[in-house]
C-alpha cells in the first residue's frame, strides 16, 4: 500500500458483484477506492473522473476471483488516504486471515492501543476500500455482526462465504 500522493487523473468504472454493484475508482497505478452503490454512505463519481474500466482489470479479475471461491488474500496496489492512526487500523486489517474475525477490541490490541476501541471502530468504519482491505472481518466483543458500510447482510454473506470455501479445504 502506498502513501497518497497527488494524482493527476482519477479512473472509474462499476463492477456488479455478488453483493451489489461497486464503484472502484483510482489512478492508473492504483485503487483508491471500492464503494457499495447501494449504501447510504455511496460515492459518487467526480465531474473530473472519467469513466474507464481498463485501469480496473486485475482488480476485476481478483473479485471475480474472490467471490468465485478461487482468491484467499488480494494482491493489488492501493493507495489509501487517511490519518496515520487510520492507516495503522487499515494495515492491521490486512492481516486478518480469511475466513477468520477478530472483534475491535481485539484490532485495538494488534494497533498497540487497546482503549481506542471506538476509534478503531469509526477507523474500521472509514475504511475506503472494503472487501479488499477486509473489515467485514471484525465484529463485536460477544460475537455479533456490528456496522459495515455495504450493511450487515452483505457483511454476513461475506463472512458466509469465506467460511464455506474454508469448510471445503
Amino acid at each position: 500500500m502506498r502513501e497518497a500522493e497527488k494524482v493527476s487523473a482519477v479512473y472509474y468504472t462499476t463492477f456488479e458483484s455478488p453483493v451489489g454493484p461497486l464503484l472502484l475508482a483510482g489512478d492508473s497505478i492504483a485503487l483508491r477506492q471500492l464503494s457499495f452503490r447501494s449504501s447510504k454512505r455511496s460515492a459518487t463519481p467526480q465531474a473530473d473522473w472519467k469513466l474507464d474500466k481498463k485501469p480496473f482489470a486485475e482488480v476485476v479479475r481478483q473479485l471475480q476471483a474472490y467471490f468465485g471461491g478461487e482468491l484467499k488474500q488480494f494482491h493489488l496496489p492501493l493507495v489509501m488516504e487517511g490519518t496515520e492512526f487510520q492507516l495503522r487500523v487499515w494495515n492491521a486489517l490486512r492481516t486478518i486471515p480469511y475466513g477468520e474475525t477478530i472483534s475491535y477490541t481485539q484490532l485495538a490490541g494488534r494497533i498497540g492501543n487497546p482503549k481506542a476501541v471506538r476509534a478503531v471502530g469509526l477507523a474500521n468504519g472509514s475504511n475506503p476500500i472494503p472487501i479488499i482491505v477486509p473489515c467485514h472481518r471484525v465484529i463485536g466483543s460477544d460475537g455479533r455482526l456490528t456496522g459495515f458500510g455495504g450493511g450487515l447482510s452483505t457483511k454476513k454473506m461475506l463472512l458466509k462465504l469465506e467460511n464455506q470455501q474454508l469448510s471445503l479445504l
